[in-house]
């Protein structure tokens, strides 16, 4: 497939799920589930992108520094420490056990 045809697709999509987003009735919008799953879809999608992110590699899964880091990060959370200084340590934890050979 020419790339300019899936680039122009992918743009005729990205158009279609706009509009039928702004085509829902905002009766639909205001339902006590609606606004649950709503505020539940970017939670749910960072965390997908997170596992893709750190227990892939190409098609096979790993286990690797990456999985460290993301523990230690998910740690710090659970200790109240600021967003930087979790990403301070998730990034030093990863490059101490990529250095280590992990």
């Amino acid at each position: 497939m020419n790339v300019w045809i899936a680039i122009g697709l992918t743009v005729v999509g990205c158009y279609a799920v706009k509009l039928a987003g702004l085509l829902v009735p905002a009766g639909a919008l205001e339902r006590p589930v609606v606004r649950k799953l709503a505020a539940l879809v970017p939670v749910a999608l960072l965390a997908a992108l997170t596992a893709q992110q750190t227990f892939s590699s190409g098609h096979e899964i790993v286990l690797d520094a990456r999985a460290a880091g993301l523990l230690a990060a998910g740690l710090a959370l659970l200790l109240r420490a600021p967003f930087l200084v979790v990403v301070g340590i998730a990034v030093v934890v990863t490059a101490g056990v990529r250095a280590l050979g992990g």
